[in-house]
């Protein structure tokens, strides 16, 4: 019998995703289909005083407290 299988949940959340940049890149243009996702613009908001990365799948990310990515 092969050892060999397949994960069937290989499910992957946008809050278990690195506290980087470049893991968020990776991460989204895989939910993209392999599509290239890049960040557009970078910006503080006035508000909350976080960083927000507005990407080009058109929405925008940013981190809380913990360091875990949401849609802002």
């Amino acid at each position: 019998m092969s050892s060999a299988f397949v994960k069937e949940d290989d499910e992957q959340w946008l809050h278990d995703v690195g506290p980087g940049i470049h893991a968020l890149i990776l991460y989204l243009t895989k939910e993209n289909n392999g599509v290239r996702v890049y960040e557009k613009k970078t910006y503080t908001d006035a508000a909350s005083g976080k960083d927000v990365h507005l990407m080009s799948n058109g929405l925008s990310y940013a981190k809380d407290e913990e360091s875990k990515w949401y849609i802002f």
